[in-house]
């Protein structure tokens, strides 16, 4: 039987190799749209109709009068002072504790000296919650700014440090007797072993992170604060102005969010095999 060549044109073959690539791009992305305006029409229908249940939304305002609630806010001359006040204060103690809680984690992670040394009053000061800090902290810092970032600094310092722990403990033993055994001195194993094999459970809790140093500032701006979108909502349930409140939630949710997005492209950039098989 002879044999027969089928060719195909470039163009064809580029049309036929892109599609699914395309499919697999967007329909995530069609899910979670879907899946967020799922929860918009619930939300519409429980608090339109005044659902009473085990979860009560007489009060709850509609999106409708959220919405209204956002077109004041973003004309008003407060507005900014509030968000940038906020993400002012996150990204001052979220990067004090990047430094101090990576550098101690890799020290302790490969030092069992460092470990026993520093671990004791970092286990005992760790169950302490960031909220629980409010009063000493303002004790402590004359300036409510200070103790806002303090705060801010406690919710993401734990996180981190702990996940940097665990990354360099579950580094591959055989990686680092290979790297020794082909001539590498130790401090090249710790830069070109250590930190690449801990840098995946370093970026879980830095977005962890993240997500603490939020929730722990707004707590702050609640009860130190007289800028900030913790300070704005709490301002707004004790003047009754309900659809602020939930405005404020969505505020924090949507900064919270864009912030651990912004952590996880950094990480793609340290991290190239990361991006490569999520492109897979």
């Amino acid at each position: 039987m002879a044999n027969t060549l089928v060719t195909t044109s470039p163009a064809l073959a580029t049309t036929h190799t892109l599609r699914p690539k395309t499919k697999r791009l967007y329909l995530p992305i069609l899910i979670r749209c879907a899946s967020l305006l799922a929860c918009v029409v619930l939300w519409h229908l429980a608090s339109t109709n005044k659902w009473n249940g085990i979860v009560n939304f007489e009060n709850v305002p509609s999106p409708g009068a959220v919405c209204q609630a956002a077109a004041q806010l973003l004309v008003s001359p407060k507005f900014q002072n509030h968000l940038f006040s906020s993400i002012a204060r996150v990204f001052a103690g979220f990067g004090c504790a990047v430094v101090l809680a990576i550098a101690i984690g890799l020290g302790v992670g490969r030092s069992r000296w460092l470990s026993n040394l520093l671990m004791p009053p970092l286990e005992l000061l760790r169950p302490i919650p960031a909220v629980a800090w409010i009063p000493l902290a303002v004790l402590m810092f004359p300036n409510p700014e200070e103790s806002m970032v303090y705060i801010t600094f406690v919710g993401a310092f734990y996180p981190i440090l702990l996940n940097t722990i665990h990354g360099v403990g579950a580094v591959d033993t055989n990686l680092i007797f290979a790297s020794l055994t082909l001539g590498a001195n130790r401090l090249r194993v710790f830069s070109d072993v250590i930190v690449p094999g801990a840098l995946p459970a370093i970026v879980t809790g830095l977005s962890i992170g993240m997500g603490n140093a939020w929730f722990s500032l707004v707590t702050a701006e609640m009860v130190a604060g007289q800028f900030g979108i913790g300070y704005y909502t709490w301002e707004s349930y004790t003047l009754q102005k309900y659809p602020n409140i939930v405005l404020g939630m969505i505020m924090i949710g949507l900064l919270g969010m864009l912030s651990s997005l912004l952590i996880k492209r950094i990480a793609w950039y340290f991290m190239p095999w990361a991006k490569l098989g999520a492109n897979q």
